[in-house]
C-alpha cells in the first residue's frame, strides 16, 4: 500500500506559471517580481495593514523579530513549551536564556496565568524577560486577548509564531497580526508551501525594511560594500516566492479541506469513549486545523495513543506524538520552567493523525479501516 503521510505538499496547478516566469525573465535571485507579488499576496491576506517581508524560513523571521525586539546577550525570552524546537531555538542565537511556559487545557497554547507567574518571577530578580514568543499550535488560535494584555501591561515586546496557522483567526482577525512581529512557515508540511520558506509580518513600512536589510546582510546605502551592522542571508529567492504565489491561489480551498479532515476525525471518534479530537473551545477561534489531533485516556479506552501509533504504522499510515515540550528536551534541560503539567499530559496522550489537503476518499477509508481493526480486535 502506499504510504499516508501526515501533511505532504499539495501543488494547486499554477506554481508552475510562475517558476517559468522567474526563469524566462533571468529573475533567479533572492529579490524580484515574485517575492514582490507574494508580499503583497500575504500582507492582502492576512490584512490589518500588515507589512510583509519573504524569508528563507520561518526559524530565520522569528530570528530576525527576536533581533528587532531588541533581544541581546544574557537576556531573558519567555517561550511557549508545547512547540516545536524552531520556536526556542532562535533564542540562544542571540545568546539569550528561554524560560518556558506551560499550556493550557482549552488551546493548547500559552498559558495566561503562568506567563504573569514567569513575568513576575522575572522582575523580582531584577530580570525583566525582554521577548515573549506565543505560538498557535497545529492552527488553533491562543488566547489573545489575555496574552495581549499581559504583555502591554508590563511593556514586553510579542513575537507571534504562526507558522501553523495561517488562516486561523482569534474574533475575526487573522493570526499573525496580533502582536509586535507575526512568524509565518511555508515548510513543505505546512497547508501551503514553497518547499521551505517564511515570512515577517510587520506593523509598519520603516521594519519591514530593516527586516529585508538585516535579511540582506546589512549592506549600508553606500557605491562599495560596507557594513555597520550585523547582517544575514536570509532573504526568499524569486524562484522560491513563484511557488508561494500559485500556493496562495488555493490557501483558503486547502484550508476547507484540512477542516473537512477534523470534522471526519470527529465522526470517526464520536462513539469512542476516551478519544478526544482537538476542536476550537469556542466560536472566537477559527482554527485552518493545519494537523488533526487526539488525545487518548487509556483508562477508558484500554488502549494508548502509541498502541494507535503502532497499529496504523503497520497499514503504512503515518502519524506522530504531539509536540515535546521544550522544558523536557535534553538541549534546554537546564531553563527555567513556569507551569504543572499540561504539556506533559499532552504529550504523553496526544497523536497528530493524517491531515493533508490532499488526502482522498481512499486514504480517509484505509484510515477508518484500520482504526476499527484495532478496536474490534
Amino acid at each position: 500500500m502506499s504510504k499516508i503521510w501526515l501533511s505532504s505538499p499539495h501543488m494547486g496547478g499554477t506554481e508552475q506559471k510562475y517558476v517559468q516566469e522567474a526563469f524566462d525573465t533571468n529573475w533567479v535571485a533572492p529579490l524580484g517580481p515574485n517575492v514582490n507579488g507574494f508580499e503583497q499576496d500575504l500582507a492582502s491576506y492576512v490584512e490589518e495593514d500588515s507589512k510583509v517581508a519573504c524569508l528563507a524560513s520561518g526559524t530565520s523571521a522569528l530570528h530576525l523579530a527576536l533581533i528587532l525586539a531588541g533581544v541581546k546577550l544574557n537576556d531573558t525570552v519567555i517561550c511557549q513549551s508545547m512547540t516545536f524546537s524552531a520556536s526556542a531555538n532562535p533564542i540562544t542565537y542571540q545568546g539569550a536564556e528561554p524560560i518556558f511556559v506551560d499550556s493550557e487545557k482549552e488551546t493548547w497554547n500559552l498559558c495566561p496565568n503562568h506567563l504573569e507567574k514567569a513575568i513576575k518571577a522575572g522582575i523580582a530578580n531584577n530580570k525583566k524577560p525582554k521577548a515573549i514568543i506565543i505560538v498557535h499550535l497545529y492552527g488553533m488560535p491562543a488566547k489573545m486577548d489575555e496574552i495581549v494584555a499581559i504583555a502591554n501591561k508590563y511593556e514586553i515586546a510579542l513575537i507571534e509564531d504562526a507558522a501553523e496557522a495561517l488562516g486561523s483567526t482569534y474574533k475575526g482577525q487573522k493570526c499573525g497580526t496580533f502582536c509586535d512581529y507575526g512568524v509565518l512557515s511555508f515548510n513543505g508540511n505546512k497547508i501551503i508551501t514553497t518547499s521551505g520558506g517564511g515570512a515577517l509580518v510587520c506593523k509598519t513600512e520603516e521594519t519591514k525594511q530593516k527586516t529585508i536589510f538585516l535579511a540582506t546582510q546589512a549592506r549600508d546605502n553606500a557605491p562599495h560594500y560596507q557594513h555597520s551592522e550585523i547582517g544575514y542571508n536570509y532573504r526568499m529567492s524569486n524562484i522560491v516566492a513563484g511557488i508561494g504565489r500559485g500556493q496562495m491561489e488555493v490557501l483558503d480551498k486547502h484550508i476547507g479541506l484540512r477542516r473537512a479532515n477534523n470534522q471526519f476525525y470527529k465522526e470517526l471518534f464520536k462513539d469512542v469513549d476516551g478519544i478526544e479530537v482537538f476542536v476550537e473551545p469556542t466560536k472566537d477561534y477559527f482554527s485552518n486545523h493545519w494537523l488533526s489531533c487526539i488525545t487518548v485516556d487509556e483508562k477508558k479506552t484500554g488502549f494508548s495513543r502509541e498502541n494507535i501509533r503502532l497499529k496504523l504504522l503497520e497499514d503504512n499510515i503515518e502519524t506522530r506524538p504531539l509536540w515535546k515540550p521544550m522544558h523536557l528536551q535534553p538541549v534546554f534541560k537546564d531553563c527555567a520552567y513556569f507551569g504543572d503539567s499540561v504539556a506533559e499530559d499532552l504529550f504523553k496522550n496526544g497523536l497528530c493523525l493524517p491531515s493533508g489537503s490532499n488526502l482522498t476518499d481512499e486514504d480517509r477509508d484505509r484510515i477508518k479501516t484500520s482504526f476499527l481493526k484495532m478496536i474490534t480486535k
